[in-house]
């Protein structure tokens, strides 16, 4: 009996040793494997997660920048460029012509007789007549030429591709168009005018001496009307 005893107990302390604690190992180790394959898992979804976010984030986040910059660079009242975004484009465009060896005008249009309407009809009647102006250089340039308003009754037209004699053609018809504007304001009839002046853009030009030479043309042009009306 006492022989049986024993060895039924160093069986027991043998399974003990062996059997259930090395199984037992075995399934830890599994349960951890899986839990440590499901952390990495969730880890890496998560990732995938944040950086869509972060994607959109910055998606939105350019495109107010761009909606500001668009903002920073319009004329509010005539939806055109003003003289930061018009100088900008005729930046670029200088670079292309540098670059391309392309050609291009520059005409500047200084409108008459504004002051003494704001002066007479107040400044929604010159509104009225700058909103006209801009609609008349529109009608007569084609989608690629960019307009700008330089000042208050100054504006500007970029031309691509045309020669010498065609920009100072493309002037001339700029003026008339606005010469054939009538308005009405109290009862009263009213015209504006404008003086165009021109530069021709080369691969030697840079932005200050083509706004330069097209303002110095363009107050010759309007010494020249003064003269013949």
């Amino acid at each position: 009996m006492k022989k049986k005893t024993t060895a039924a107990a160093s069986g027991a302390a043998k399974r003990r040793k062996s059997g259930p604690g090395k199984t037992g190992a075995k399934r830890a180790g599994t349960k951890r494997a899986g839990t440590e394959a499901s952390t990495r898992g969730a880890v890496a979804s998560g990732d995938k997660s944040t950086i869509r976010s972060l994607r959109a984030q910055l998606a939105r986040a350019q495109a107010r920048i761009e909606e500001l910059q668009a903002s920073a660079e319009t004329d509010f009242l005539l939806d055109i460029l003003n003289r930061r975004g018009f100088e900008r484009e005729l930046a670029r465009s200088l670079s292309f012509i540098k670059r391309y060896q392309a050609s291009g005008a520059l005409i500047v249009l200084d409108v008459d007789r504004l002051k003494p309407i704001n002066d007479a009809f107040g400044h929604a009647a010159g509104d009225e007549v700058l909103k006209a102006i801009v609609a008349a250089i529109s009608d007569q340039v084609r989608a690629s030429d960019v307009i700008g308003r330089l000042g208050g009754d100054e504006f500007a037209v970029l031309l691509w591709n045309l020669s010498e004699i065609d920009a100072r053609a493309k002037a001339a018809a700029l003026e008339e168009a606005i010469d054939r504007l009538t308005f009405m304001f109290r009862d009263s009839q009213v015209t504006a005018g404008a003086s165009a002046g021109v530069a021709i853009l080369t691969a030697h030009s840079d932005i200050d001496r083509v706004l330069d030479e097209a303002d110095r043309a363009m107050y010759v042009r309007k010494a020249q009307r003064r003269h013949e009306s």
